[in-house]
């Protein structure tokens, strides 16, 4: 596979997340707490990727692996966590924009962890992204903006923590095959996820069959898929360009609201839009140019 296939999978990836928030307000419309809906999105997203492993070819692995992918889990499932923690005294656009803060720390993690300085490009687009999503999280129609120290710790610590996972998803057991290992982390984010919220609604039979419907379309978008194709892309974008890649979430958010939920869109959230796209566009286009080019050069100097 070419480099922009894999950045095209790490994109969906992102476009997933984005799916969440109207099944997430469905959800809460039709009486759900967050402690059913968090639980019945990890729960119900383990089972479909285990699922999935039993009908695909299996590949034993030995217990350190197997540990050291259920640990990488801890942070997926935190970020749910944390996010819906957020939002108690955030309101929702104020707790998106917290998250959001992922497109930077990935590039901090970048930093930090492989030696790469982040070029000047890449931080425009950085900043071209962070303003889009303020607007596209309708900031500009915010009367009052209400701030919390505890909302803000949490909207850091969950943008902190999906960085966590991303960057996880790149490095931890590249050679697993892709779907056993978002089967693992899907699995560790589950653990994490009752440790916080006990499933007590799995003791009601009638609440879990009421439940189920959200839980499966939860479970697939936030928990099958994102895992599943941020193993495939990852390795091959880095955590860099992945949470830039992964900023497509708030931009399928804003989509499915108008759409599904009927919301009023504003022109200064379509702009916000834009911009988010223009700005993957624009932090994306250079790497792989860049890499096409030092790939004919290698290719160019074997050859003679």
């Amino acid at each position: 596979m070419k480099l922009w296939h894999y950045a095209l999978i790490v994109f969906l990836g992102g476009c997933c997340y984005g799916v969440l928030s109207t099944f997430v307000k469905l959800a809460y419309a039709a009486g759900f707490s967050v402690t059913e809906v968090t639980g019945s999105q990890y729960m119900f997203g383990a089972l479909l990727t285990w699922i999935v492993v039993m009908f695909t070819r299996r590949k034993t692995l030995p217990f350190r692996p197997t540990l050291k992918l259920l640990l990488s889990g801890i942070p997926f499932g935190l970020t749910g966590i944390f996010y819906y923690q957020s939002l108690q005294t955030l309101n929702a656009s104020l707790a998106i924009i917290f998250l959001f803060q992922f497109v930077w720390i990935g590039t901090l993690f970048e930093w930090i962890f492989y030696k790469r300085r982040p070029t000047i490009a890449k931080l425009i687009s950085i900043g071209i992204l962070l303003v889009g999503s303020g607007l596209a999280a309708n900031m500009v129609a915010q009367e009052r903006v209400v701030l919390t120290w505890q909302g803000c710790v949490w909207g850091m610590l969950a943008a902190l923590t999906f960085t966590t996972f991303i960057f996880l998803s790149s490095a931890v057991e590249r050679t697993t095959p892709p779907i056993l290992k978002s089967a693992l982390l899907a699995t560790g984010g589950m653990i994490t996820v009752f440790a916080v919220f006990p499933p007590v609604f799995l003791l009601n039979p009638s609440v879990l069959l009421e439940l189920a419907p959200y839980g499966l379309m939860l479970g697939f978008f936030g928990v099958v898929l994102p895992p599943l194709l941020f193993s495939i892309g990852m390795p091959h974008v880095g955590p860099g360009l992945g949470t830039i890649l992964t900023a497509s979430e708030l931009p399928v958010a804003v989509f499915m609201s108008s759409l599904v939920l009927a919301e009023q869109v504003g022109w200064p959230q379509w702009l916000g839009v834009a911009l988010i796209l223009g700005g993957i566009i624009g932090g994306n286009a250079r790497q792989i140019i860049m890499k096409k080019a030092a790939v004919y050069t290698y290719n160019s100097s074997s050859a003679t």
